[in-house]
């Protein structure tokens, strides 16, 4: 067993230099569903590759203090993999990473597995009808390339006055740093998102002192955690069934709050008053109440779930500063120029979404690269999938595939339905880019009346011209249906050259 590496995890040192049928690039959810996928289907010749050292993406990633999902764990879990032994009903960092592990031991993933191993360069050559992917460990030419990296990959820091100047120990929230203890110290915390409320009230109790800097206030609902009952988790084991059934109730029930996204009027009414109410119990302040009270519509910016963020910040070792300005050597000022000496600076954020991983490294047909794609089309892909002028790709958790109210998980195994039988049919694919201009411009019209263009708010979802690149605007149950069979008609599609097919194994 090498150090470091979990147990059931194998991290295989042989050189990679080998042709398969399809290369996946990321060892997490979308990595490893689409990989049981393919094997099902009689693709079994395929190779999993990770930069990381073990399996589980931005679960083995994020491992701050207090790092949870933010949708029920039942939502946090593979259809083809069902896991009655969620302890919480919103799980830890901790069980996520186990249950991904034990995914890819019950599906004897392992072989499959190059852990260890970034990819530097991909390129599609016509002479072979194959991606040559160039790796820090050797070279793998395959039929197909599926990047299942995600989005949330790449932390975001923010251009900051002086940052560079400061002398006590900073860390980013998606690479925390361990050895650095916070207890009696004082902390800064920067930005107020997804992470942040989950490591404020984690780290507050220890510290000295906690200075938070809100640029904007996020809409918080009540998360109502819990443990989940032993003898409720032995009758999900006895009876899939009633597991598969709880699944589609958490799924729907989800759905429900899409409306206060996409509709005007009582529904987002009803979710505002929800939210103000859970502020007024846990703040009794005025002043600190005034200022965690959002000025734009609920739900323009990502909603945040929390039973303890508000109590952290109405802690007397917790101060809430408006934004930061700049960083000296000692500390932070914020933008009233208030100067705050802190030991520690945590960046919480968020993720560098308008770079995707790997579209930089990734050329298509044409010699552009993906970026480039993404620079000459508003950053659009068909189905959020495939991208014209790229032949075999596919992009799991591509442009407009992310949510506001459920979980991506669904949204993966709905793109890897879709490109299943187009991989195991053996011949070149892409998309046709008519058909790719004529989709994004029906997403665009349906994303245009929604919360999240119409809200008041400049959020992460949208890019520099305002286009809102990372949302599907319907439900998951609507995007599963539009997923449900390939539509070859959108397709340039031909055989391979003869003398390239690789068969499955």
């Amino acid at each position: 067993m090498l150090p470091g590496v979990p147990a059931g995890i194998r991290r295989y040192r042989d050189p990679v230099t080998q042709r398969v049928r399809a290369c996946i690039v990321g060892a997490g959810f979308s990595g490893i569903a689409a990989a049981i996928d393919l094997r099902r289907a009689g693709v079994t010749d395929l190779v999993i590759v990770d930069r990381g050292a073990c399996v589980g993406g931005a679960w083995r990633d994020n491992t701050y203090p207090g790092c949870a999902c933010d949708v029920q764990s039942r939502l946090y879990e593979l259809e083809v993999a069902p896991w009655p032994e969620w302890t919480r009903r919103f799980a830890g960092q901790e069980e996520i990473r186990a249950y991904l592990e034990s995914v890819v031991e019950i599906f004897g993933l392992e072989p499959a597995m190059r852990l260890g191993t970034e990819v530097t360069h991909a390129q599609w050559h016509e002479a072979d009808d194959a991606w040559h992917v160039e790796t820090t460990r050797g070279m793998i030419v395959a039929d197909v390339l599926i990047s299942a990296c995600g989005g949330l990959t790449e932390p975001l820091y923010p251009d900051i006055p002086g940052a560079a100047d400061f002398t006590g120990p900073t860390m980013h929230t998606a690479r925390w740093d361990h050895g650095v203890d916070l207890r009696g110290k004082r902390v800064a915390v920067v930005g107020t998102g997804a992470s942040a409320i989950q490591v404020i009230p984690a780290i507050a109790p220890d510290a000295e002192a906690v200075v938070v800097l809100q640029r904007t206030p996020p809409w918080v609902m009540p998360r109502r955690d819990r443990g989940i009952p032993a003898w409720y988790r032995s009758s999900l084991a006895a009876l899939p069934p009633l597991q598969r059934s709880m699944r589609a109730v958490s799924s729907w029930a989800r759905e429900v709050q899409l409306l206060s996204f996409t509709r005007q009027g009582v529904f987002r009414t009803m979710g505002e008053r929800i939210a103000r109410r859970h502020l007024e119990a846990q703040v009794s302040d005025p002043e600190l109440r005034r200022k965690l009270t959002p000025g734009y519509a609920m739900g323009c910016k990502r909603i945040l779930l929390s039973d303890d963020y508000y109590p952290a910040l109405a802690r007397d070792n917790v101060t809430v500063a408006p934004g930061l300005a700049r960083v000296t050597s000692t500390g932070v000022v914020d933008n009233d120029g208030v100067e705050h000496a802190v030991d520690v600076i945590v960046w919480a954020t968020g993720f560098r979404v308008l770079e995707p991983p790997l579209a930089d490294r990734v050329v298509g047909r044409g010699g552009e690269t993906l970026t480039e794609a993404f620079a000459r089309n508003d950053m659009s892909a068909y189905k959020g999938t495939t991208v014209a002028g790229f032949p075999n790709l596919y992009i799991l958790q591509g442009p407009n595939t992310g949510l506001g109210h459920s979980s991506v998980v669904l949204m993966s195994e709905a793109q890897i339905g879709y490109l299943v039988p187009a991989v195991a049919s053996g011949l070149v694919m892409e998309v046709d880019a008519t058909a790719q201009r004529r989709y994004v411009e029906d997403i665009d019209r349906r994303l245009a009346s929604t919360v999240w263009q119409q809200g008041g708010c400049q959020s992460w979802y949208q890019n520099g011209h305002g286009r809102n690149v990372a949302l599907w605007p319907g439900s998951t149950h609507a995007f599963a249906r539009m997923m449900r069979s390939f539509d070859r008609g959108a397709y340039r599609t031909r055989h391979r050259k003869r003398g390239t097919h690789v068969p499955a194994a």
